[in-house]
């Protein structure tokens, strides 16, 4: 059934690489307070075109308009799967990667000095179900912490170092080929602490989307340690489009 101009909007949050949807229960938890309906994608973090695909699928199972938001790699992935999305009005990306086409998150993470993901990756060779070989990356567990979410109490990234989700080299490394960022309205939130995506990276492309930008103090792990500043932005982001 058409929906109403008036139906608000659905907040679909995209996770990026060595987590999971869980990354966004305080944030989930926040939005439930204000009423706004949400849903959770579980990024398979296989490959861009791949990853795309499958919430460009998940999208089109949401009825009325939809504030599309992605975490890290989660940001690459939202930029592709928004294009052709018609019910997608507006993009929130959360300490992550807003690629020009020709662009892959691996590139941006290196244009600018300050990442350290590198050096704590532990590679773990795979074969994919198409029968093509790929190369699992995880963060090395005593390193996971310091690296991803240094800001978040050691109990707690002890659970999330064990429960992290692989990430394929491959996706790392795959060129964009569509930028949503460039027709639809776009909120940025750069993380200062951030020791996977260097912050003058995150503001760089802000400033090239000509995005709305807040700042954070907080690690890369900013929706689990600062889940009242991405929730107020997504807030934002929603009030915009509705």
């Amino acid at each position: 059934m058409p929906q109403s101009s008036s139906t608000p909007p659905t907040v679909v949050l995209v996770h990026g690489a060595f987590a999971d949807s869980s990354s966004w229960n305080g944030v989930v938890t926040r939005l439930s307070e204000q009423n706004i309906r949400t849903v959770a994608a579980a990024n398979p973090l296989r490959g861009l075109a791949h990853d795309a695909g499958y919430v460009r699928e998940l999208l089109a199972s949401v009825d009325g308009p939809v504030v599309l938001v992605g975490h890290s790699y989660g940001g690459a992935v939202i930029s592709a799967a928004a294009v052709g999305a018609d019910n997608v009005k507006a993009l929130v990306y959360v300490a992550a990667f807003l690629p020009e086409p020709g662009e892959s998150a691996a590139d941006l993470s290196g244009r600018f000095p300050g990442s350290t993901l590198g050096e704590t990756l532990r590679e773990v060779p795979v074969t994919l179900t198409d029968g093509s070989k790929a190369t699992d990356c995880y963060i090395d567990a005593d390193r996971f912490h310091g690296q991803f979410a240094a800001d978040v109490p050691e109990e707690v990234t002890r659970v999330m170092a064990v429960t992290q989700r692989p990430i394929t080299a491959e996706a790392l490394a795959e060129k964009a080929t569509d930028a949503a960022w460039k027709t639809l309205p776009s909120w940025v939130l750069v993380s200062q602490g951030d020791q996977n995506i260097p912050p003058r990276a995150q503001s760089f492309m802000a400033e090239r989307a000509g995005a709305q930008t807040v700042t954070v103090e907080a690690s890369h792990a900013v929706s689990v340690s600062q889940p009242d500043a991405v929730a107020g932005l997504i807030v934002e982001a929603v009030q915009g489009t509705s």
